[in-house]
């Protein structure tokens, strides 16, 4: 019995040590534990729920310590960021009845886009963290937190709920840290922007009279799914919509209309933050906007270049380059009223296949041309003298068919059976089609300048893309007569008339074919082409004379002849009514970029013509802008220097150039100037007002 005692004792004894021990233990760990209101919800809106901790870590050296704030919003519900976007208030946090505090820190994780009936915000949904830094007065003393969190919420609806966050007096330098309330810090640190060095602004411009901000962005690696959001305390009265964004490789162009309630505002001299954010980062960044000229850009989306292209392709057709072969086109239909459906239907078709195929071969050869390495743009295969040879010898062969010099005899079985198979002429019109695409090249259509740079900047597949619906709309014409050939029907009918206009179509061949001729000048010389034109013309004269008797070619020299010397005479008579020849007396300067640096560090601004001989949108810019008034007077000023690179000819330094502009073929203006040392590039197709406007900006000195 007295053993028995002695272990109840025991054990009486030892439970009471463990109480007493569990007692201890429990006191310390309320003291190690990092305070926290715990979980608060109001009454009024059960939906939300919020809570402020610390984390215990401490800064002894800064007097800071970390702090969060979490937030839980059920279904639909969501909350706001700093700038809230078009509707909507920021979250707010008043803790100035605290003690011992002098600066609480509030950082902001990136936020999503959301629209609810139309209006577009910025916040969170579900569950959102963010982390917090206090700074103390005195690290050794108490502080005592005492803040009021006014927290928005919306779905269809917006509650505005406010929420006692009270921590009781604490010396934080006695807080031990606790792992938990580390982690839910840096899983909310983890989604806040941070500043990197890989991503730079390049640019920030604002336009006063549209009320559009552009900011320009490059990195090192290529853009994925990138967001980029404006704000700042400086512009925030300002709504900055959702930008349209272009992307070419790592240069990035996110273009925003500005509004503000009280009309329109100017944010030039501004400083604004930049939130970035992309599949594997988030950065914040910083500039100042300037009043440079937005440069013209449009939605990197490849539906939309699909429409650019699709828009740039049909323009092709009324393009001066492809005029000719429309006037066969035209021709043909004229003749093809007495044809069947079906063989109308198929020449279209026809015509239709060789426009794409053109384009899709064009593609081929551009994309081994990029795999390779070497240059690559629109038009480039006009840099070949072969390429220009073999389009002067079908172009003639045209001239000759269709001034009817020549007809193309096939032997009489072969005939016979090619027509039993549906239409004689199926091969002729795939040709032209073909030969349409090939012309159309040394132009530059609207919209399809845009959209041929992001075809050569895209993946390969939209790169196909592009140029399957570029050849789309350029043979949507006649793929509407195949699908309606009853549209025939509406032509006129044929009649001897149709000799003069097939006539009218072989002089429009006539001179393309003597354009392409001079573009043999810079690779053979003049001689030699003036030689190789007067054995086409003589050539001519020959299958004229042999077609249509002496007669008519001593008929056609005399006429040329008086007609030559009438229009002299004439011209003698009314000199003082003619408008000033158009002249080019600019001094050009080869194309040197380190020279450019050396003129603009003069204080000179520098304008640079990218052309070539067979770009013939570089001549419509040449003869319509640049030397016409008030261009060619401003690029006569002493203080303007201007420069030319020729593309005519394959150039590896004048390619590396387009490519740093994320161009691919010509033309190219740049201006440079003591306001824009890194250049301003202009518009394909150029406007006096965007060439003024860019020269006197880039002339003034920086301020």
């Amino acid at each position: 019995m007295f053993i028995f005692q002695l272990i109840k004792v025991a054990a009486r004894s030892r439970l009471t040590m463990l109480f007493v021990l569990s007692l201890l233990v429990s006191a310390f760990s309320v003291s190690a534990q990092p305070l926290s209101t715990g979980w608060l919800t109001h009454p009024d809106h059960p939906p939300v729920q919020v809570r402020f901790m610390l984390t215990g870590e401490v800064d002894k050296s800064t007097h800071q310590a970390n702090a969060l704030l979490e937030v839980n919003l059920e279904g639909e519900w969501k909350t706001y960021w700093r700038s809230p976007g078009e509707g909507g208030i920021a979250p707010a946090l008043d803790w100035k009845k605290s003690t011992n505090l002098s600066d609480l820190k509030w950082h902001w994780p990136t936020p999503t886009y959301y629209e609810q009936l139309g209006v577009m915000t910025l916040g969170y949904k579900h569950h959102v963290i963010f982390p917090m830094q206090l700074t103390l007065d005195d690290i050794n003393q108490p502080m005592v937190f005492s803040g009021k969190l006014t927290l928005p919420s919306c779905t269809n609806i917006c509650v505005l709920t406010e929420y006692e966050l009270d921590l009781p007096a604490l010396t934080l330098a006695d807080i031990k840290t606790n792992a938990t309330a580390q982690h839910l810090y840096q899983q909310g640190f983890s989604a806040v922007p941070t500043h990197s060095e890989s991503t730079q602004v390049t640019g920030a411009s604002f336009d006063y009279d549209s009320q559009h901000l552009q900011v320009t962005l490059q990195q090192a690696n290529e853009w994925q799914d990138p967001q980029i959001i404006i704000d700042g305390e400086q512009v925030s009265d300002d709504y900055f919509s959702q930008p349209a964004i272009n992307i070419n490789n790592n240069i990035l162009t996110a273009t925003y209309k500005v509004i503000n309630w009280l009309g329109k505002t100017n944010l030039t001299g501004k400083s604004v933050s930049i939130t970035v954010s992309d599949t594997l980062f988030a950065h914040e960044l910083s500039t100042v906007i300037d009043d440079k000229p937005l440069v013209q850009s449009s939605s990197s989306s490849l539906l939309t270049m699909i429409g650019f292209a699709l828009l740039g392709g049909l323009i092709l057709n009324i393009m001066p380059c492809v005029l000719p072969v429309l006037g066969m086109k035209i021709n043909s239909m004229l003749t093809s009223s007495k044809l069947s459906k079906k063989t109308v239907r198929l020449q279209f078709l026809a015509s239709a296949l060789g426009i794409l195929t053109s384009f899709w071969l064009l593609a081929s050869m551009l994309l081994i041309l990029k795999l390779t390495g070497h240059a690559m743009g629109w038009g480039i295969q006009f840099q070949s003298p072969w390429f220009i040879a073999f389009m002067v010898t079908i172009t003639a062969l045209f001239t000759a068919n269709l001034l009817g010099l020549f007809e193309v005899q096939l032997p009489a079985r072969l005939s016979t059976t090619i027509a039993n198979k549906g239409g004689n002429s199926t091969l002729g019109h795939f040709v032209q089609g073909m030969f349409a695409t090939l012309l159309a090249t040394p132009c530059s259509a609207p919209f399809l300048g845009t959209a041929v740079v992001f075809a050569l900047g895209a993946s390969l597949f939209e790169m196909w893309m592009v140029f399957t619906f570029l050849g789309l709309g350029m043979a949507l014409p006649w793929l509407v007569f195949a699908l309606f050939p009853n549209l025939i029907s509406f032509m006129p009918k044929p009649g001897l008339w149709m000799n003069k206009i097939r006539a009218a179509f072989g002089l429009m061949m006539l001179l393309t074919t003597l354009w392409l001729l001079s573009l043999l000048i810079p690779f053979i010389g003049g001689l030699a082409t003036v030689i190789i034109g007067l054995l086409f013309g003589a050539y001519l004269l020959y299958r004229i004379a042999k077609n249509q008797g002496k007669k008519t070619v001593f008929v056609i020299l005399t006429v040329g002849l008086l007609s030559s010397c009438a229009g002299l005479f004439i011209a003698s008579l009314t000199t003082e009514h003619w408008a000033p020849l158009i002249k080019d007396d600019l001094t050009w300067l080869p194309l040197n970029e380190n020279s450019i640096d050396q003129y603009v560090k003069q204080g000179n601004s520098v304008f640079v013509d990218v052309t070539a001989d067979w770009c013939i949108t570089c001549k419509a810019n040449k003869i319509g802008v640049i030397l016409q008034e008030p261009v060619y007077s401003k690029l006569q000023q002493k203080s303007v220097i201007t420069m030319k690179g020729d593309w005519t000819k394959p150039s590896d330094k004048i390619t590396r150039y387009l490519k740093s502009y994320q161009r691919f073929g010509v033309p190219l203006n740049v201006v440079y100037g003591p306001n824009a040392p890194q250049g301003l590039p202009l518009s394909v197709l150029l406007s006096s007002d965007e060439v003024i406007e860019a020269l006197e900006y880039a002339g003034r000195k920086p301020q």
